[in-house]
């Protein structure tokens, strides 16, 4: 068998191997490992893909389509501030197209991409369940969350210089 690095040169898989150990034999667990392996690294890199295949004896092709069907997966890094904007009913009728249209503009991005600085990832998401502060986003980091209600395309600007301020 390959060792860690050979299989994947540009990761390292020592805390994805415990998960392994404990599901690669186990029927009906491979979107249990996905989300460990997402929840470890922030997102699914074909590498990653390529080494639950080795370890599960699934092919990196049923891998890549269960990461594919699945919203909740990501196949590339998202950015140090992930903007989850809520399009629920009662955002979508309080404007949070309007929302998403600043952010858009001001960030030079759209729905599921980043930031060329990698700061900054947008996604729209189908519901907070926030709805009494609609329009409202999420800013998901490694430290945790904040939400951000009542939001207006001056009040995203705003949220967005304070966290680029936060990195200068």
């Amino acid at each position: 068998m390959m060792n860690e690095k050979e299989t994947a040169p540009n990761q390292d898989f020592t805390e994805l191997a415990p998960v392994l150990e404990k599901y690669a034999s186990v029927p009906g667990s491979l979107i249990t490992i996905l989300q460990q392996a997402q929840e470890i690294y922030g997102y699914l890199s074909m590498d990653a893909i390529d080494y639950i295949s080795e370890r599960t004896g699934i092919m990196p092709a049923k891998i890549y389509g269960v990461a594919t069907f699945y919203a909740q997966f990501r196949l590339k890094p998202v950015g140090k501030y992930l903007l989850m904007l809520c399009k629920g009913t009662a955002c979508h009728v309080n404007g949070s197209d309007s929302v998403e249209e600043a952010l858009s503009e001001y960030l030079g991005i759209k729905d599921g991409e980043t930031t060329e600085d990698g700061l900054f990832t947008l996604n729209n998401v189908a519901c907070l369940g926030c709805c009494s502060l609609a329009p409202v986003m999420m800013v998901k980091t490694t430290e945790g969350e904040e939400t951000f209600g009542n939001l207006t395309k001056d009040s995203v600007k705003k949220i967005i210089d304070d966290y680029r301020a936060q990195n200068a």
